[in-house]
C-alpha cells in the first residue's frame, strides 16, 4: 500500500530533507512523499518551522527546474517559485534520495486553479454566465491552459521520473474559493454557487459547439435564475434537493442539462492528454471530492484515461468514508488504483481514536493507497496519529 503525506517544499527547506524523511518514515510510518510541484498562494500556519511561524508562498509558481526547451514556444510561461530558486530543487533531492532507497516520490500538482497566471492571461480564465472571469480559474477548455498543463506534467515527469502525478484541480472551480475577501451579502445557495461556476466563455461555447451542444439557451437561463437570486430580500433555495439530485436537478431544462453534460469533456479530454504526455512509467492519478461532478469531473470516465484516483474524506465520518470507497470502486473499476485521503486538522480530527476510526474504513475497503494532509501544518504529534491509525495501535501503547 503507498502510504503517502502531502507536503510543501519549504517545510522540506525549513526541517531539513534527513529530518523529513525520518519522520515521514519511523514516526508516522508512511513510504512515499507527495510534493507540492506547483501550488497556489494562501497564507500558512507553520508550527513546527524554526524559521517562522507564518508562511505566504507566491502564487501560482512551480517547485521544480522547468526544461526551457519544453516552454519556448507557448503563451502562458511557469515561474519557478523563489524558494526553489534561492534555495534549491527540492523535487530533485527527493527523486536522488529515493534512488537510494529513501522515500517513493509522488508529485502533487495544482493544474488550473492559479490567479497568477489568470490575471496574467484574462482570456484563458472561466467566465461566468455573465462574462465575468474568474482570475483563479483557467479553463480547461482554452487552448493555451490545455497546452501550459500538458507542458507542466510533460516537463516534470521526463526531467525528473517521479512514481506518480496526482492531479488537483485540472477541471472548473466553485464560484466561492476563499479568494482574497469574498464578499457575498446576499446569501448564495450551494445551487446559486454552482450555477456562477458555470463557464459560458468563448473557447467553451465554441467547443461545445463542434461537439453538437449549443451553450447559448443554457447561458440565458443561468443568467436569469442568477439575476433573480440578486433581486430576492432573502435568499431562497430555488432546488431544496440540489445535493442530493446532481445533475437530475436540471433535468426539466434540456437545453442546460445538455450543457452541464457536456462540461465533463474538456476536463476528460485534457486528463485523457496528460495521460498520454507524462512518462509511461509514472502512475497518473486524480484527487477528486465525492461531488467531483460540480467541477465537471467524471470519475467512471476519468478512471478510463489515468491509473486511477485519490478520493478526499475530509469532514466524513467512519460509515461515510465507506460509502465513499464503495462509490469509487464500483466508478473506477476493480483495476484501477483507489487512494483516499484524511486532513490532520483540528477539530475534524481531534483525537487519535477517530484517525484511527476512518482510516480502519479504508483499509477495510481494500484501498491501494492513503494520503494525509499536511506535514508542515500540524504538530508533530499528530504523525504518532497516523502510524498508530496504520497499526491499529493507541500512541501510547506505541510509545511504552
Amino acid at each position: 500500500m503507498q502510504l503517502s503525506m502531502w507536503t510543501y517544499p519549504w517545510d522540506v527547506q525549513d526541517l531539513g530533507y534527513d529530518t523529513v524523511e525520518r519522520e515521514l518514515r519511523e514516526r508516522a510510518g508512511l513510504n512515499m512523499i507527495s510534493i507540492a510541484t506547483s501550488y497556489h498562494a494562501g497564507r500558512f500556519l507553520q508550527p513546527r518551522s524554526p524559521h517562522r511561524k507564518a508562511f505566504f508562498p507566491e502564487d501560482g509558481t512551480i517547485y521544480f527546474k522547468p526544461t526551457a526547451s519544453r516552454w519556448a514556444d507557448l503563451a502562458i510561461q511557469p515561474k519557478a517559485a523563489d524558494v526553489i530558486q534561492a534555495g534549491g530543487d527540492v523535487l530533485g533531492e527527493l527523486i536522488r534520495r529515493r534512488d537510494q532507497g529513501g522515500l517513493d516520490v509522488s508529485c502533487w500538482t495544482v493544474c488550473l486553479h492559479n490567479t497568477r497566471l489568470g490575471m496574467l492571461h484574462p482570456e484563458a480564465v472561466t467566465r461566468n454566465a455573465f462574462g465575468d472571469p474568474n482570475f483563479y480559474n483557467l479553463c480547461p477548455s482554452h487552448p493555451d491552459a490545455r497546452a501550459y498543463v500538458r507542458t507542466l506534467i510533460e516537463d516534470v515527469t521526463h526531467a525528473y521520473h517521479p512514481d506518480r502525478i496526482e492531479l488537483e484541480s485540472p477541471c472548473f472551480m466553485g464560484f466561492a474559493h476563499e479568494y482574497h475577501h469574498e464578499k457575498d451579502g446576499v446569501g448564495l445557495t450551494a445551487e446559486d454557487d454552482f450555477l456562477l461556476s458555470l463557464c459560458f466563455c468563448p473557447s467553451c461555447l465554441a467547443r461545445a459547439a463542434k461537439g453538437g451542444v449549443d451553450g447559448e439557451p443554457a447561458r440565458r437561463l443561468v443568467k436569469q435564475w442568477i439575476t433573480e437570486t440578486c433581486e430576492q430580500a432573502v435568499p431562497q433555495r430555488r432546488f431544496p434537493n440540489f445535493a442530493a439530485s446532481g445533475l437530475d436537478t436540471f433535468g426539466p431544462w434540456p437545453e442546460l442539462h445538455a450543457w452541464l453534460i457536456w462540461r465533463s469533456e474538456p476536463v476528460t479530454s485534457l486528463v485523457e492528454e496528460l495521460r498520454e504526455v507524462a512518462h509511461p512509467e509514472t502512475k497518473l492519478l486524480m484527487i477528486d471530492l465525492k461531488d467531483g461532478w460540480l467541477g465537471g469531473c467524471d470519475l467512471a470516465a476519468l478512471g478510463k484515461v489515468t491509473d486511477g484516483a485519490i478520493l478526499c474524506a475530509y469532514d466524513m465520518q467512519p460509515h461515510a468514508v465507506e460509502n465513499l470507497l464503495a462509490m469509487g470502486r464500483t466508478l473506477l473499476g476493480p483495476e484501477k488504483f483507489l487512494g483516499t485521503g484524511y486532513r490532520l486538522f483540528f477539530p475534524e480530527m481531534s483525537s487519535a481514536e477517530i484517525l484511527a476510526a476512518k482510516v480502519a474504513r479504508a483499509i477495510s475497503g481494500a484501498v491501494h493507497g492513503i494520503n494525509f494532509y499536511n506535514y508542515g501544518l500540524v504538530p508533530a504529534a499528530r504523525l504518532d496519529w497516523v502510524r498508530a491509525a496504520l497499526s491499529g495501535r493507541a500512541p501510547d501503547a506505541m510509545m511504552s
